[in-house]
């Protein structure tokens, strides 16, 4: 019989290649259809292996789930860059491969994530995403998310509202 390992770690600048990788699918999926396709094409060309090395070196806190060598999900945190939020972590992004979406993984990326934040001192946690990308509100609602404030992004003229979830 064969056994899968499933790690949630730091990530590694030899692990960028495979985060690039998850970035492109994972908003292709979430947002084809929601940001206008010059701008998402553009945001996703952006987040290259090179942008991915650097981010990592920079010391962004970007942590990972490795299943065997292959990287199915990413996300990056640290403190809340909303002033007016008194929750003081946050959680930038939280993207699983589509085709490990629905398995528990980001449940596992998510509780790391808010467990680094706390261990680190942070007091709340705050997670922004799109209304119109059900996937991610059903998540955090999921997860305990209160929608507590909300916000807008501009794609090409286009504003999309946001939503910010908070956790205590």
């Amino acid at each position: 019989m064969t056994s899968l390992t499933v790690d949630i770690r730091p990530a590694s600048s030899r692990d960028a290649d495979q985060i690039a990788d998850v970035h492109a699918a994972a908003w292709r999926n979430a947002y084809e259809g929601l940001i206008p396709h010059k701008s998402l094409r553009s945001m996703i060309g952006r987040r290259h292996a090179g942008w991915w090395q650097r981010a990592i070196a920079r010391g962004t806190s970007v942590m990972v789930i490795d299943m065997g060598g292959l990287i199915a999900g990413y996300c990056t945190f640290g403190l809340n860059r909303a002033r007016a939020l008194p929750q003081e972590g946050e959680i930038y992004e939280l993207y699983i491969r589509p085709e490990y979406q629905g398995i528990g993984l980001g449940t596992m990326l998510f509780d790391a994530a808010q467990a680094s934040l706390k261990n680190h001192g942070c007091d709340g946690l705050v997670v922004w995403a799109l209304e119109d990308n059900a996937t991610a509100i059903r998540f955090y609602e999921g997860h305990g998310g209160r929608d507590i404030a909300q916000g807008f992004e501009t794609f090409e003229s286009k504003p999309l509202r946001k939503v910010a979830f908070v956790w205590q």
